[in-house]
């Protein structure tokens, strides 16, 4: 393992505390702690802004749970005495998000399924603290979720299971404040602040208990949330599902004439113009770092409450991403190293990489992640391959490949990547520019790769250049190989003219040339991920250079209306 070592003790050594502390906190020693006396009733249901479909409250009511990609038919049986082993689907299941499409239904049916459901929950898992259902991540989304739709739960319900359904819920509130801040770093962590700061909310509490929360929501927003609105995981996807639980979250606090925190306001009103930043002009994100398919509905629900409405930011040092955007053309790009391995699970080797887009039509883009498919492919995804940067000797920048066991007790967190990553803008009248480098081969091959972007002509000319230098500066070493990677979206038809340039064009699109100085380009077969179907075939230009002899080269798209060439 080498110099991977000490990383990887170091995880596994805070991940077998973190299972201790865990099992011992679940066991019959602790189970006292979580009694105590029963909510008399709620307070308010906070909203949702998570998009509900009345059609699927009628597929959850045939038994059919269609979660993170995967159905199960339950066959009249409860879905929570199933033997189920995909991940996904349970985390889906005992999250209870599908409550809302039930509340959609509006009709006397949906409450008795959803009280049925949750009395099925309850019975089989809400007398013993253990297994997958009790996982601090998926406690913190059932709470939320058991809170914002208890309308529909307890719409004719009688007083026996109303005092179930709060007791149910108070157990599980203290629980997870019990174990929220020994949780991983990251998302869920902050998510566990959320649903407890709903829960100080929306339950009967006492202004201690509401102080408390909100303190511990404050501290942990001012420690994930990045000055300039990202989450210190570096994925997009993150500050989306994010906003979708603070702003209900505002508007409780506003709802219970209760005054926000300060860092709870600062950070929504951070997030949303860095959501706009991801954003290309169909609506989808720039697919870094965990990004998989966009839900076009939720972005839009969220953006509704950003009250900035100016162009999007330009740079976002702190997330370490560059955004370049001028007429009808963006053009997205990762300028920063990867977070700390122990927010690395779902990052990706693809520094320098970058996508754009036309209109609202995307050319270039990485592959993203298959959010709802097989556990297989996501190392392919997080690879250098998969994103339109450069890869030195077929080789990924950054290693989440662990030796056997290992994944087990640490997951699989992104190491040995680049480190140090210079990002300097160069923004002029007319033209949007940065030049940005990265060592992730420095060690390996003492090569490092420098890539400069220039969008200018309103829009019209996307000029690039890529260079390979050693740390000193000098030419790098004969022997290495490396490819620039182009990933063209699947939508995106690909022909070559009769001078030899790649002409990208589809329907009712704009048309661009592609060029480059001094090498042959080739169309090779690729893997698009992120598909809403899934994994679809799709291809990619790559530009295959030796550094020793081509230390630079430089290349450009040109926004044409001119077709020339066959298929």
């Amino acid at each position: 393992m080498g110099s991977q070592a000490p990383q990887l003790w170091g995880l596994a050594a805070r991940q077998a505390w973190r299972r201790l502390r865990r099992r011992l906190r679940a066991g019959p020693a602790y189970r006292w702690r979580y009694s105590g006396r029963t909510p008399e009733r709620l307070l308010i249901a906070p909203p949702d802004l998570r998009l509900a479909d009345p059609e699927i409250a009628r597929e959850i009511y045939h038994g059919r749970f269609l979660l993170s990609g995967h159905l199960v038919e339950t066959g009249g049986q409860s879905p929570f005495n199933l033997q189920i082993r995909h991940q996904g689907w349970l985390e889906g299941l005992h999250g209870f998000r599908w409550l809302r499409h039930l509340n959609a239904a509006h009709s006397e049916l949906a409450s008795a399924n959803a009280r049925a459901l949750v009395a099925d929950w309850i019975a089989a898992h809400g007398k013993r603290i253990s297994g997958y259902a009790w996982t601090p991540g998926v406690t913190a989304r059932r709470i939320i979720a058991w809170l914002q739709h208890s309308a529909v739960v307890l719409q004719g319900a009688d007083l026996a299971f109303y005092r179930q359904y709060l007791k149910m819920l108070a157990i599980q509130v203290r629980y997870l404040r019990s174990v929220a801040a020994e949780m991983p770093d990251g998302e869920e962590k902050l998510r566990a602040r959320v649903a407890l700061a709903f829960a100080a909310l929306s339950l009967p509490t006492s202004v201690s208990a509401l102080r408390a929360a909100t303190r511990h929501l404050s501290a942990e927003l001012e420690r994930q949330i990045l000055p300039d609105g990202g989450h210190i995981s570096r994925n997009p996807r993150a500050v989306m599902e994010l906003l979708a639980d603070l702003l209900p979250l505002r508007q409780t606090y506003a709802n219970q004439a209760e005054p926000p925190p300060d860092q709870l306001v600062g950070a929504v009103e951070r997030m949303l113009p860095a959501l706009r930043f991801f954003r290309h002009r169909d609506g989808s994100l720039a697919r870094f770092n965990g990004m998989g398919v966009t839900i076009h509905d939720r972005v839009a629900a969220i953006l509704r409450h950003d009250d900035t409405g100016g162009a999007a930011l330009l740079h976002a040092p702190h997330s370490g991403y560059d955004r370049l955007a001028l007429g009808d053309t963006t053009v997205l790009a990762d300028t920063a190293a990867p977070p700390v391995p122990e927010l690395s699970y779902m990052a990706h080797a693809g520094c320098l990489s970058f996508e754009m887009s036309s209109g609202r039509h995307q050319f270039i883009v990485n592959c993203g992640v298959d959010s709802f498919g097989a556990e297989a492919f996501r190392p392919l995804a997080r690879a250098t391959a998969a994103h339109s940067t450069a890869t030195v000797d077929d080789t990924s920048q950054a290693r989440f490949a662990l030796p056997p066991g290992w994944d087990d007790w640490v997951g699989t967190p992104l190491i040995a990547g680049p480190r140090d990553v210079q990002c300097r803008r160069s923004d002029a009248e007319g033209v949007h520019a940065f030049v940005a480098s990265h060592d992730g081969y420095a060690s390996r091959f003492g090569i490092i790769h420098e890539r400069e972007l220039a969008l200018l002509q309103g829009g019209n000319l996307l000029q690039g250049a890529d260079r390979f230098h050693r740390p000193n500066g000098s030419v790098p070493a004969p022997g290495h190989t490396a490819a620039l990677r182009f990933h063209i979206h699947p939508d995106i038809e690909l022909y070559r003219d009769d001078e030899d340039r790649l002409i990208l064009t589809g329907d009712n699109t704009d048309t661009w040339l592609f060029s480059c100085e001094g090498c042959m380009a080739v169309v090779e077969e690729s893997i698009f991920f992120a598909a809403i179907a899934g994994p679809c075939r799709s291809r990619q230009i790559v530009l295959h250079i030796q550094p020793a002899e081509t230390p630079e080269i430089r290349w450009h798209f040109l926004r044409t209306n001119a077709i020339a060439g066959t298929a």
